[in-house]
Formats: C-alpha cells, sequence, structure tokens
C-alpha cells in the first residue's frame, strides 16, 4: 500500500503508462459489463477509454499512428458519411440522434489506438471475463426456461423468444453466445491460459452450446452451425480429413439430436416453416415475426431500385420504409410494419451503393491484411458478424452497435495496431 501511495504522490504511475493502460482495462471490464447486464457502463466505457488515451505520457510519440490504422480512420469515414448525409436528410432530429450514437466509432478506436495497449495477460483476463459471464447468463436463462418450460415452450410456438436474465435483448444475446464459443475455444489454446482458466473455459463452451440449443435462438444458432461449417472448411482445405470430417458429422448429428429430443428445438422449427408459409400463401401475417422480415426485406428492395445510389439518408431510411408500406401494407397493421433485419439491406436503404462500400470496407477489409487473415481472432469476429448481419440490422439497436464496436476496437484495431510499430510498454516504476 506504502508503494502504491509513494506512486500516485510522485507521478510515476502516470509516467510509467500503467495509468494509461489500467484505464483501457477497466474501460474494457465496464464493457463487458454493460453488454451483459448493467446498461449505464455501455456509456461509460468510452469515456474511460478517451480518459486512457488522455493518460498516456507518451501521447504526441503515438499520434502520428492514429493515422496509419485503417481499422480505425475506415470508421471515422463511416461517421463522415453520417455527416455529409445530414445534406439531404429530412429527418432532423433523427439525425442529430444517431451522430450522437455514432461518436462511439469515434472513441473505441482511438482508445485502442493511442491508449498504452493492453498486455497479453490482460487481454486474456478480459476474454476469459466476455466468455464465462456469457455461460454464466446462459446458464442461469437456460434453468429459467426449464422451472417453467411449458409456458416458455407455448412462447416459442408463437415465434416469441426468451430475453436472457440480465435482459439483454435475445437476438444480440445469441449472437454474444456464439462468438463467446468460438472465444472460449481459441483463449484455451493461450499459453497464459492455466489448467484451471482452460478447463473452465471448456465448461463454458460446452454449456454455451447447450444453452443455444435448449432455448433455440435461431440467429445465435445460425451464427454458431455457419461458424462450425467455416471451420470444417478450412480442415478439409489443409488436407485434415479426419478432423473435417468428424466436425461435418456433428454439424449434421447435433442439430438432429436436438431436434429429437428438444422441445423448444422442435416448437421452433414447426413455427419457423409455419411463419413462412404465412408469407408465401398470403396469409394474415401480424403475429408472425419471421413473416414480417420478408414483407420488410420486399419493402426494402423497392426503395432500393430508387434510391440505389446514396439511398434516402441513414437517418430516413424507416421513415421510408413507413412510406413504402403505405403503398403496400401487406395487411399489416402498422405496429407491425418492422424495419428490414439485414444490415446489409438496410444500409443500401439508407446510404445506398456508397453507404454499403463504406461498411463493406469496415467489415471485410481487414482480411486484405495477411496478418489479419492469419490472427484467428479477427477471422472470428468478422466471420460471425458477417452472417449476423443476414439477419440482423445491428446499428438499429444500441445493444448490438455496442457489441459490434467493442470487438472491433479490441479485436480488430487492436490487432492493426500491433502491427504498425513496437508495442508501447509501461515503464517499471
Amino acid at each position: 500500500m506504502q508503494q502504491v501511495i509513494e506512486d500516485l504522490s510522485s507521478g510515476r504511475y502516470y509516467r510509467s503508462g500503467r495509468l494509461s493502460q489500467h484505464l483501457l482495462w477497466l474501460a474494457c471490464g465496464a464493457g463487458v459489463a454493460g453488454l451483459l447486464a448493467f446498461r449505464a457502463l455501455i456509456a461509460l466505457s468510452p469515456l474511460v477509454g478517451v480518459a486512457a488515451v488522455l493518460a498516456n505520457p507518451g501521447l504526441r510519440q503515438v499520434v502520428p499512428r492514429y493515422w496509419r490504422n485503417g481499422a480505425a480512420l475506415r470508421a471515422v469515414a463511416l461517421v463522415g458519411f453520417l455527416v455529409l448525409s445530414g445534406l439531404y436528410t429530412s429527418q432532423w432530429a433523427t439525425w442529430r440522434h444517431e451522430l450522437f450514437r455514432s461518436l462511439t466509432w469515434l472513441a473505441v478506436p482511438l482508445a485502442f489506438t493511442l491508449a498504452v495497449p493492453l498486455s497479453r495477460r490482460q487481454r486474456l483476463t478480459v476474454g476469459a471475463l466476455f466468455v464465462l459471464s456469457v455461460a454464466g447468463v446462459g446458464l442461469t436463462t437456460m434453468l429459467q426456461y426449464l422451472l417453467n418450460s411449458t409456458h416458455a415452450n407455448e412462447a416459442i410456438r408463437m415465434g416469441q423468444n426468451m430475453q436472457a436474465v440480465t435482459g439483454t435483448f435475445h437476438i444480440a444475446f445469441g449472437i454474444m453466445l456464439a462468438q463467446a464459443f468460438f472465444w472460449g475455444l481459441l483463449l484455451r489454446r493461450s499459453p497464459l491460459a492455466g489448467r484451471v482458466l482452460r478447463g473452465a473455459l471448456l465448461l463454458a463452451v460446452v454449456a454455451i452450446g447447450l444453452t443455444l440449443h435448449v432455448l433455440a435462438y435461431r440467429t445465435g444458432l445460425l451464427v454458431l452451425y455457419a461458424g462450425l461449417l467455416a471451420w470444417a472448411g478450412r480442415l478439409l482445405l489443409r488436407r485434415n480429413l479426419v478432423g473435417g470430417l468428424l466436425l461435418l458429422a456433428g454439424v449434421a448429428l447435433v442439430p438432429w439430436l436436438a431436434y429429437r429430443t428438444l422441445n423448444s428445438v422442435q416448437q421452433r422449427v414447426g413455427a419457423t416453416l409455419h411463419d413462412v408459409a404465412q408469407y408465401t400463401q398470403g396469409q394474415d401475417i401480424n403475429e408472425y415475426s419471421l413473416a414480417q422480415r420478408l414483407a420488410a426485406v420486399e419493402t426494402a428492395g423497392a426503395i432500393i431500385r430508387e434510391n440505389w445510389l446514396l439511398g434516402v439518408g441513414p437517418a430516413d431510411a424507416y421513415a421510408a420504409m413507413l412510406d413504402q408500406y403505405s403503398w403496400r401494407d401487406f395487411g399489416l397493421r402498422p405496429e407491425n410494419r418492422v424495419n428490414v433485419h439485414n444490415q446489409y439491406l438496410s444500409t443500401l436503404v439508407g446510404g445506398g451503393v456508397v453507404g454499403l462500400a463504406l461498411w463493406l470496407a469496415v467489415l471485410l477489409w481487414p482480411l486484405a491484411q495477411p496478418a489479419a487473415r492469419r490472427n484467428p481472432y479477427v477471422v472470428v469476429f468478422i466471420f460471425t458478424q458477417a452472417v449476423a448481419m443476414l439477419v440482423v440490422d445491428i446499428l438499429s439497436l444500441q445493444i448490438s452497435l455496442n457489441l459490434f464496436v467493442f470487438g472491433y476496437g479490441f479485436v480488430v484495431v487492436a490487432a492493426e495496431t500491433a502491427q504498425l510499430g513496437p508495442k508501447q510498454e509501461p515503464a517499471l516504476p
């Protein structure tokens, strides 16, 4: 304690860089907690990250690397496009709100570029915290389901989903579960992970897989099995025939077993097929979420054909959808005229081809770098998010936006920062 007091009073804690590093570490922990339970921490986490930048004693020396970090600059370009869209937006209140929300695109990459980087052990701690916390919330939610499975299965049959016990929206939570599954497998391979942590991560991976199937989260299962299929394909391309074929067999066998043994999965499959049939047969779709999403895709297509270059403006996208519904409403009541649940189509509606090109640059450009393609954490993050975006408009929900931006900063921006030069290590006291 005396040493800590002396370090603080003498300024050595700041000059060593440990203050900046520890603030960034705190921001990461707050981000994980905010995603799962404590919503206020979502707003505080980027602010603490900016404080970590300001606390970097070598800030002047590292500022140039921000302008060389392509991942950070592409995030700036995304915000810049939103600013320019103000020239033709008609929804000023929404535009100002979206501009405020987009500040996280600036703060988080800034923190992971200019603050003193986390050590490998600190990054392992943050990753393990995310995996174990997601698994814990998943198990608790599954227990809640088991205690009232009859009511829960009836809700699933009606196309509804069980929220996480912490209140996290089920779509975002399903994506978290799928990502934590793969993060857990990767973190177990870290040389810094001891036997206890590797065992805990393995149990978390098993628990997450079980939770996804028992709760029958469609988005989470889509991301999970898409990732497993991609992994199997990678093994086969590397001529690991035994591993690849075994994984493919598991990908085929586990869903079949889940369908045969889990009532929730049977109800979800039945509800999904009935949902789609309602849409294709032109029936009343007011009580069917998937059918409403299909109607939204058709509605978005009409808007895109008329505004293909710059879109209608990111802030005007939903207003344009509602206007298009007034021409063809699919028999939907006003409260059921939903936005399109596809990030790529949503971006085309709001930003046209130009906006989509910017978004794809943010998402996929890192894979143009050989170092990023060799980084399994970068590949897993990009792949899982790219798959989820097929069925989710992640930018429309604050929780899914924060999930993406935090992961983007922690994985993609930090990886590119590490490639820009010698890592800035805190000096010893």
